[in-house]
């Protein structure tokens, strides 16, 4: 019988303090023992190293690297280079894997020895308290290939990547897309290898203000907007795409109509697509309206919102609490926008109500 194959964690650490012991026993906790940890201290200037260190005094399967500060992207590609292990695993200083994670996912490579990477659910931790994920119900039907040049179709920490199928030239990340790094790589290797998604959520992803996503929102959707802008180029879906990248850029009223036709002109493309490809590209393109919608809705400037919406004839896809905030935006944007506040606190109370306290989630697997 052929020995497991060996699984190297690839662990960026950059002022995790906080959160990275808690990371790291999740992983040393993990019931697949043929593992490597590779660590590298991105030049923290808090007392990471230290925890990296205890740790590593504890358990061999840890290597650590710390040097001055390079940034994620040269870090991850670092890691890509050292690690060992014909499977690559990403995960977060900040994050949380239950201790099933690794077994699940290699598994499934024992089974599909031709998957090259795949990419789990999530649950979420807020506030000391941890939120189910849901399954999207895209990945029932969709065509990761296709998905995948709309948007970041796994969460970064989830992945595992099969050195077995994937060349070595192609297996990095590219510095020039910056804060979407993991959209790029993901776009690349979907199109050209075979990708699943675990419909499970084997880590807990925590959300902090101090997180990539939370510090450089708006450079991570510039970048994303330019990445869908060039897979619809290449695919002839779409010419003047500058219309996708100016409201990454600024959202004003100008930009927000220009998107909208974006929005339409694209549909009406993606209606003229094969029966078997169609509702792949439909999906996406639903999931682009989504963003944009998103990024203005974050402006608290209810008339764009409402222009969004009327423009691209969508209020029946938003939620219905959603719809009567945003009605009145055009003429009463004061009554719009306490409307929407309203709305975002009875969903934090949902929200409370649904999850559950995080130290007894993480006590029964021993990680609290």
């Amino acid at each position: 019988m052929a020995a497991a194959p060996l699984v190297s964690v690839l662990l960026p650490v950059y002022n995790a303090g906080p959160y990275l012991d808690a990371a790291l026993r999740s992983i040393l906790r993990q019931d697949y023992a043929r593992l490597e940890v590779i660590a590298i201290d991105d030049g923290s200037t808090d007392n990471s190293l230290q925890i990296l260190e205890q740790h590593r005094r504890a358990d061999n399967r840890i290597a650590i690297i710390s040097r001055e500060n390079r940034g994620l992207i040269a870090t991850l590609n670092e890691g890509l280079t050292v690690a060992r292990g014909d499977l690559v695993a990403r995960m977060d200083a900040d994050d949380i894997a239950y201790p099933w994670r690794l077994s699940r996912q290699a598994a499934l490579f024992d089974r599909r020895p031709d998957l090259a990477l795949c990419g789990a659910g999530v649950d979420f931790l807020l506030r000391n308290r941890v939120a189910k994920g849901t399954p999207d119900s895209v990945f029932d039907f969709g065509h990761l290939d296709i998905l995948s040049m709309f948007f970041t179709i796994f969460m970064h920490p989830t992945v595992v990547y099969n050195r077995k199928v994937i060349q070595d030239d192609i297996l990095c990340y590219d510095e020039s897309y910056r804060h979407a790094e993991d959209f790029d790589l993901f776009r690349r290797l979907a199109g050209r290898y075979p990708a699943a998604m675990i419909p499970e959520n084997l880590i807990i992803y925590r959300i902090h203000d101090g997180s990539v996503t939370s510090r450089h929102r708006k450079e991570m959707r510039q970048t994303h907007l330019r990445i869908v802008a060039e897979n619809l180029e290449r695919d002839g879906l779409a010419r003047a795409t500058h219309d996708l990248r100016d409201i990454g850029d600024a959202v004003s009223t100008d930009t927000v109509r220009r998107a909208a036709d974006f929005i339409l002109v694209l549909e009406e493309r993606i209606s003229a697509l094969p029966a078997q490809t169609r509702p792949s590209y439909a999906a996406g393109a639903l999931n682009l309206f989504y963003f944009l919608y998103q990024l203005i809705s974050d402006e608290m400037q209810p008339p764009l919102t409402h222009a969004f919406l009327t423009r691209t004839a969508k209020w029946d896809f938003i939620r219905r609490r959603e719809k009567y905030a945003l009605r009145s935006g055009a003429y009463a944007p004061w009554f719009s926008l306490v409307s929407i506040s309203a709305g975002r606190q009875a969903d934090a109370v949902a929200r409370y109500f649904k999850s559950a306290p995080a130290a007894a989630v993480l006590a029964s697997y021993r990680l609290g």
